[in-house]
């Protein structure tokens, strides 16, 4: 397991699934991707789980999928 995982940005993230950053975060508020809360309150993604749904990880598909509509 990865100690230091990079935080990726909702652009980020949107520009990789090729959505607008506010889906992301919808997606984050409604728990289809787990997120990081910064002491700013802006939200950040664990890179290796955006990847991990990007690759199609079952674990992580069945998570986003739960409810969700594919991106």
């Amino acid at each position: 397991m990865e100690t230091e995982d990079r935080l990726l940005t909702p652009g980020e993230v949107a520009s990789l699934f090729r959505v607008d950053p506010k889906t992301v975060t919808r997606w984050a508020a409604a728990g289809r991707i787990g997120s990081i809360r910064t002491p700013g309150g802006h939200r950040r993604f664990r890179e290796s789980e955006v990847r991990a749904l990007l690759e199609g990880d079952a674990g992580a598909q069945a998570t986003f999928e739960s409810g969700a509509t594919q991106p």
